[in-house]
């Protein structure tokens, strides 16, 4: 009997497909791995291994191939979003504008967490203010064990909404799983931020990537029908999902499938941010990163 492969992602709409009865690839079943939420699967996935197919942080991936880590990526998206609404303050605290950060506490999940990398990068294109002059609060420490924060990055404990509700930052990075699960409107410190968050689009030529699919490579290797038939699949998803919506926001315009202007672009910008903020140290290109796609699965995507 063919091996079962087993796989971890968020249950999107455009993954559902692989929990349907009866679903296979390549002659394989499929074990859904049940981790919610599910950043938990990241460290277990870059330091274990431990799934065939995860989803991934793109901040992750690109620590975890500067680590070494066996892994690799398929051009699938399956989650994004802008990030300008993603600062926010407490409501009630005081009023503070993005450009008065430098030298404050800002808290964030993990200083390696991908909307913390969109954030920071938004803050220096469009406010000037550096990753390096900010001190940045975290509850949780990287995916990848062998990464070593800069030394404006400290520990605390709680939860990230308790430690801004407790005053401890002067602000927090928020991703949509915390905002959407917030008690009370949290305080967007971007002025405008819906109309600079089209404009960042209009600049980049994309919506940011939060999530992506990687493959563990020996499995790339060895099997690289099963893993087309698997990427194929994800695709059909996202265009279909794509496809139903007339007028799709931001969460759904960054769903992403193959080698796309709109994929590369994301890729780029997220590398050059990820450089700036020495979430990565060292250079790499886009063509790199999807140099194990372009070799195993070139003739069968």
């Amino acid at each position: 009997m063919a091996k079962t492969l087993s796989i971890a992602t968020k249950p999107y709409p455009h993954t559902a497909f692989l929990s349907e009865p009866g679903f296979s690839a390549g002659g394989h079943g499929v074990d859904l791995a049940t981790v919610d939420p599910i950043y938990k699967a990241f460290a277990p996935m870059v330091r274990e291994l431990r799934y065939d197919l995860s989803e991934l942080a793109i901040a992750t991936f690109l620590q975890a191939r500067e680590a070494g880590a066996p892994i690799s990526l398929l051009p699938v998206v399956l989650s994004g979003d802008f990030h300008h609404h993603s600062l926010t303050r407490w409501p009630g605290s005081a009023e503070i504008s993005p450009s008065d950060l430098a030298g404050q506490r800002v808290g964030v999940r993990a200083y390696s967490q991908t909307t913390g990398l969109w954030v920071r990068g938004i803050l220096h294109e469009e406010f000037g203010v550096d990753a390096k002059d900010v001190n940045w609060v975290t509850t949780e420490e990287p995916h990848v064990a062998t990464y070593v924060e800069p030394t404006n990055v400290e520990r605390t404990t709680g939860k990230l909404l308790e430690v801004l509700e407790r005053g401890e930052v002067v602000a927090a990075v928020l991703g949509p799983p915390a905002l959407d699960g917030a008690s009370g409107p949290l305080v967007p410190i971007i002025p405008d931020w819906r109309e600079a968050e089209e404009a960042w689009g209009t600049r980049h030529g994309t919506v940011p990537i939060n999530h992506v699919l990687t493959v563990r490579r020996d499995l790339l290797e060895a099997e690289p029908r099963t893993v087309s038939a698997l990427y194929q699949a994800f695709g059909t998803q996202i265009e279909a999902r794509k496809a139903a919506d007339a007028s799709p926001g931001p969460r759904v315009r960054a769903l992403r499938f193959g080698v796309t202007d709109e994929f590369v672009a994301g890729l780029q910008t997220a590398i050059d941010y990820a450089l700036q903020q020495n979430v990565i140290r060292t250079p790499v290109t886009v063509a790199e990163l999807l140099d194990d796609f372009a070799r195993h699965l070139g003739e069968h995507a």
